[in-house]
């Protein structure tokens, strides 16, 4: 049974070896990667990638990460965290006037990061252990029970809810069916294997009313997936 929460991490570094060894480190440590290799429009990607955390560096191509971060802060309350080489006073008391969580200079220790990342996710996300999850612009609302698309909202009962948080939180993974079921039921209780295909095809029809009939892949054989 699935039953982590994976937080989703954005690596905004233009160097591509720090970029793969980060990103390699926070993967080994359980948390999911995206990387910027794009970096126009930084603050647009970091706004509608909808990561938990940012690692942001400030010397990035055609843009200051300083400005980067307070583009953010205009649209997002997400967690931003410096990592650059720059080391002065002045460095650091800029970056959090434009809105960053914490400052760390390079090189610095992954363990250390890693801690400070944990620390402020604990304290973002205390209580909130993801509520909110997004796959590319589709919003499931966990503590409300519903999805939203489009400015468009549908209500999910309890074990629809349930289908699509395991969903989501392992989006670009084939989830199987037992895997569903043992989410959606308690393990003492009978359960029944054609009660997920009703439910499936309850969520199906709810799904095609936003315009995402084809939200939910099915992999025969193996269970279902949604790509990210």
């Amino acid at each position: 049974m699935y039953n982590k929460f994976m937080y989703t991490i954005l690596i905004v570094e233009d160097e591509k070896n720090i970029r793969d060894e980060l990103s390699t480190f926070l993967k080994t440590n359980g948390y999911e990667v995206i990387t910027i290799t794009d970096f126009h429009e930084v603050s647009k990607q970091v706004v509608n990638l909808h990561p938990h955390l940012v690692l942001l560096d400030l010397n990035l191509p055609g843009v200051d990460g300083n400005h980067v971060a307070k583009e953010v802060r205009k649209q997002s309350n997400v967690p931003l965290i410096i990592v650059t080489s720059r080391n002065t006073d002045l460095d650091e008391l800029m970056s959090m006037h434009m809105g960053a969580d914490d400052f760390i200079t390079k090189p610095y220790n992954l363990q250390i990061l890693l801690a400070r990342m944990e620390r402020i996710l604990n304290r973002s996300y205390e209580g909130d252990q993801g509520s909110k999850l997004y796959v590319r612009d589709v919003l499931l609302d966990v503590a409300k029970s519903t999805l939203t698309y489009q400015d468009e909202s549908i209500e999910l009962t309890k074990n629809e809810l349930r289908i699509l948080t395991t969903l989501f939180k392992h989006k670009n993974n084939i989830v199987s069916r037992d895997e569903l079921m043992s989410e959606m039921w308690d393990s003492d209780m009978f359960v029944d294997d054609n009660a997920l295909t009703v439910n499936m095809n309850r969520l199906r029809k709810k799904l095609a009313y936003l315009n995402l009939a084809d939200f939910i892949e099915t992999k025969r054989g193996m269970g279902y997936i949604i790509h990210a």
